[in-house]
């Protein structure tokens, strides 16, 4: 048996040397095909360890080689491993994935299937999140932010818990590709995103950090912007978990939160996480109600992008911003 073992490494040796020399040689479809034999052998083996680390290098690798469909499949296939492989989510993998989705093309469908993948794996464990570990989606937040793909990047710091860093995005989202009136809904959105994924700590995070960046809000609070105001209080109501205080809040500001038909959908939906409300008859809920559950329930009908803050004219002014 200690023979056959030795001649099985041998052979490994052999082709890994191999592998290398076509490598070298510029022959990256025989070294593709060379690492995805390696995959197999190794696989039979459940050699998981040194066949993960094999295969990241080598897709990085051919990566940065523009080999991007070779580089692609071996990306693929370390999720591949690690979800036979049954390994835990640490954040060493998540580290690693997420370098492996950096040097992806950034529109190529091989990228959204290793993401779909990754995401998929990193929700598994007894700390389960069902649309994936918040670090993977905080890596990658941070990676298409730097893309200057807003609204993907969106998406995923919704799905974190990075506060700070969501709020800098939308600072920036908002000046590069928002109109002037639209300050205030491009956080206020994504507040109520965070609390009906039931993440308040991180709503108010992001919500303090944006109001305090954004170079055209006033400082507060109070703000100058009613809708401002509203978050604000709204915030402060969930964390007393006070009934009437979020029914007075939602009379009060109405005509503030009626500015985008997604909010009532939202904040019917933190009533009942927060304050104990009965979710409304099904006759009643619409086309707007079943996006926001979507949004909730359904990650596998995610298309990796939320809808952003609802436009408004560019040089109109809303009458409740005069208050």
């Amino acid at each position: 048996m200690a023979a056959r073992s030795r001649e099985r490494a041998g052979g490994v040796d052999r082709i890994l040397s191999k592998l290398q020399s076509n490598i070298e040689a510029g022959n990256y479809y025989e070294a593709h095909q060379m690492y995805r034999t390696i995959y197999f052998r190794y696989l039979s083996q459940k050699n998981y360890k040194e066949l993960l680390d094999l295969l990241y290098e080598g897709s990085c690798t051919l990566l940065k080689l523009h080999q991007h469909n070779s580089g692609a499949d071996l990306a693929s296939l370390v999720v591949d491993v690690l979800i036979k492989a049954g390994s835990i989510v640490t954040s060493e993998d998540i580290d690693k994935l997420a370098r492996l989705f950096s040097l992806m093309l950034p529109e190529s469908p091989e990228r959204f299937k290793f993401l779909t993948g990754a995401l998929k794996w990193s929700s598994q464990g007894e700390d389960s999140h069902r649309r994936g570990h918040p670090y993977l989606h905080q890596h990658i937040a941070l990676i298409l932010w730097k893309e200057k793909n807003y609204a993907q990047s969106r998406y995923h710091f919704i799905h974190s818990s990075d506060g700070d860093g969501c709020a800098s995005m939308l600072v920036e989202y908002h000046v590069n590709k928002g109109y002037p009136s639209e300050a205030d809904l491009f956080i206020t959105q994504a507040v109520l995103q965070f609390l009906c994924l039931k993440n308040k700590s991180t709503a108010s995070v992001v919500f303090y950090s944006y109001t305090e960046k954004h170079p055209s809000v006033h400082q507060g609070p109070p703000y100058l912007l009613p809708l401002l105001n509203f978050v604000w209080f709204l915030l402060l109501a969930v964390e007393s978990g006070k009934l009437a205080v979020f029914n007075v809040l939602c009379e009060k500001y109405q005509p503030s939160i009626s500015r985008d038909p997604t909010y009532p959908e939202y904040l019917s939906k933190i009533g009942q996480i927060f304050f104990g409300l009965p979710p409304p008859p099904p006759k009643q809920q619409g086309f707007l109600s079943n996006l926001v559950q979507s949004f909730l329930e359904d990650p596998e009908d995610d298309k990796l992008a939320l809808p952003g803050p609802s436009r408004a004219p560019k040089d109109s002014i809303q009458s409740e911003d005069l208050d």
